[in-house]
């Protein structure tokens, strides 16, 4: 029997060769540049009388109306707020996010540069009151100064669960719980 080349010969050789740039984009978090993200700030941010500056603030993604993109629902976005004519401008640092798929998660950890925006559209958050404060629940939306590439980090703990699973319950890996310290012993 001589080998004799066909599309489908061909189609199976080729395919694995086109499918591995998909499985790289999967291991990336991308948003495209002035792309938009509805955020809420985790804790009462709170401006006194002679403090127009909070460091290490943080950040979570919630629905908000405008926003063009969306971020997976495990995130923490680190920042800073200034206070500026009574606006509260906050630009952004790093994230920290967990993609979750069934039994799977993917965790991405990286560069994000990005400018707060009010709902209206409007740079910076209006200050609504004296002293001047940012409460979870006030959703506003974080516009991208860059786009936004960052790569999967290992998940050790995934590893663990892989090497569970495939002890199939036998073995130190992934002992059984039994009354008995010996899951040998009967």
């Amino acid at each position: 029997m001589s080998f004799k080349p066909t599309p489908v010969w061909l189609t199976a050789i080729v395919a694995p060769l086109f499918a591995m740039p998909l499985l790289a984009d999967e291991s990336t978090l991308t948003l495209p540049n002035e792309s938009t993200v509805g955020v809420e700030v985790v804790e009462e941010l709170t401006f006194t009388a002679n403090q127009d500056r909070l460091d290490d603030i943080l950040l979570h993604p919630i629905q908000a109306a405008g926003a063009s993109h969306a971020l997976p629902e495990y995130c923490v976005i680190i920042g800073t707020a200034q206070l500026n004519n009574d606006r509260i401008r906050i630009t952004t640092q790093n994230a920290t996010c967990i993609e979750t798929n069934d039994a799977n998660s993917n965790i991405f950890s990286g560069d994000f540069m990005a400018s707060a925006y009010a709902e209206d559209g409007q740079y910076a958050i209006a200050c609504e009151g004296s002293p001047c404060t940012l409460s979870p629940g006030q959703p506003f939306l974080l516009t991208l100064d860059e786009a936004v590439e960052i790569e999967e980090l290992e998940n050790p703990s995934a590893e663990l669960n892989q090497r569970r699973q495939q002890a199939n319950g036998e073995g130190v890996v992934n002992p059984i719980p039994r009354e008995q310290p010996n899951p040998d012993a009967e």
